[in-house]
């Protein structure tokens, strides 16, 4: 490792307790390092503008910032055990390849805004990212509600067959749950989106740091103006954006749990797509769900991250070390949760219903609600009707066609309003 930039004259610097305080950070950092390198040449751009380097040294600075990222991308600059972090194996390239210029970079800086701009950009591509595989599942949701509307499929309560649904309604409920959270993305997105460069560790310096032209080259919404808030929206920045994955995490494991219970022999309304299942490793006679299943467990990674960050923010204001710790949870909980939710799009596009098993399993008992709303609406008082339509003498085979058309209400399968989460959708697409 190159020498530490806080090591102090004769103070040696103990193995142990150095690995300790780097933690995983040049493993994570690579993650992030293209973002700190496109932070990097923002603050060469803004020292520039300030008379720190000149414009000779700043193009320098520019072209190996490339340079460096070009070798990162196609491996021929690995960030390992030989520096501390991301941020310093930057310094320490710009100073080997440009001597004095490069060791200009780190002025009016801490390593604590390196990684808090580079973390910021991130977190506005994962939301993005987030955002747009909602509206991708979303959109084909509402297709599909569109195309197999009037399929009657079993409605349950408490798990218990209750009334005759539809693919209609049950794709309706998902595509609009995925247009909520394609929403929360966007608007978490908007509400992070603040530039810290040039907060140094919280209390600023003393240069004037063009910090409006940062804003305008990171592609910032807006500048986090107060230095010291941008070590505190350090953690509550990272839960806000782990809990709009986690909304968009939350559906997928409901749905996930319905086609666990629909691809069950016992339901056996679904056939998952062939890829999207394993074989058993001792049943020959199996394929198993095991893409829906982990789809399902996903949601505890992410709300794992959630509390790993939030334990971490009993603090007082400042920079605190134990905010390092919160690179982790960004780095597993995203992980984890992206990857899982890009699989989905495709699983919606491709899993077939089974029409006639679906209507099989429709019996007379799921026309009994049918029944007492019919009898109120002729004017039986509620409770009597209910009373009545609960005799099983009163049930019979039903219309399915029938029960989904009379089911008028706003939002049900007689009036879906299918056009209606179509503006919403197609509003979120709009730049």
């Amino acid at each position: 490792m190159s020498d530490l930039l806080w090591q102090k004259p004769g103070v040696s610097v103990d193995a142990g307790i150095q690995a300790f305080l780097a933690g995983d950070d040049v493993v994570l950092d690579r993650d992030f390092f293209l973002h700190d390198i496109q932070a990097s040449r923002a603050h060469a751009e803004g020292l520039q503008r300030i008379d720190i380097l000149s414009a000779d040294e700043l193009a320098a600075i520019g072209r190996e910032l490339d340079v460096l990222a070009d070798d990162f991308r196609a491996g021929r600059f690995i960030l390992d055990e030989r520096y501390e972090d991301g941020h310093s194996a930057i310094e320490a390239r710009l100073t080997d390849r440009l001597g004095d210029a490069g060791r200009r970079i780190h002025t009016g800086r801490s390593r604590n805004d390196q990684v808090l701009v580079a973390t910021r950009l991130w977190l506005k591509d994962k939301l993005a990212r987030t955002r747009a595989l909602c509206v991708e599942a979303a959109g084909i949701a509402l297709d599909r509600a569109r195309a197999e509307a009037d399929v009657p499929l079993p409605g349950y309560t408490h798990l218990q067959r209750a009334v005759v649904s539809s693919l209609g309604m049950w794709w309706a409920a998902w595509a609009e749950a995925f247009i909520d959270d394609a929403t929360r993305a966007a608007d978490t997105l908007a509400w992070i989106d603040a530039n810290p460069l040039g907060s140094a560790a919280g209390y600023g310096v003393n240069l004037p740091l063009d910090r409006d032209h940062t804003t305008a080259a990171l592609g910032f919404g807006r500048m986090q103006v107060a230095a010291t808030y941008a070590q505190l929206s350090r953690g509550k920045f990272e839960m806000a954006a782990i809990e709009a994955l986690s909304s968009a995490m939350l559906d997928l494991r409901r749905l996930a749990w319905d086609l666990s219970l629909f691809t069950s022999g016992e339901y056996g309304f679904v056939t998952l797509p062939a890829q999207y299942t394993t074989g058993s490793s001792i049943m020959p006679n199996k394929r198993n769900p095991d893409v829906i299943e982990l789809m399902r467990a996903t949601y505890a990674s992410v709300a794992a991250a959630r509390c790993e960050i939030e334990q971490l923010l009993s603090l007082p204001s400042g920079y605190h070390r134990d905010l390092q710790i919160s690179k982790g949870a960004l780095f597993h909980g995203f992980g984890k949760g992206l990857q899982a939710l890009a699989l989905l799009p495709d699983l919606l596009r491709n899993l077939d219903w089974d029409a006639e098993r679906m209507r099989a399993a429709l019996e007379p008992s799921m026309y009994a609600t049918d029944l007492a709303v019919d009898m109120a609406r002729e004017g039986l008082p509620f409770r009597d009707a209910y009373r009545q339509a609960a005799d099983p003498a009163r049930w019979a085979e039903g219309d399915p066609a029938a029960s989904l058309a009379a089911r008028v209400s706003p939002g049900a399968a007689g009036d879906p309003r299918f056009d209606e989460l179509r503006r919403r959708l197609s509003a979120l697409c709009t730049p």
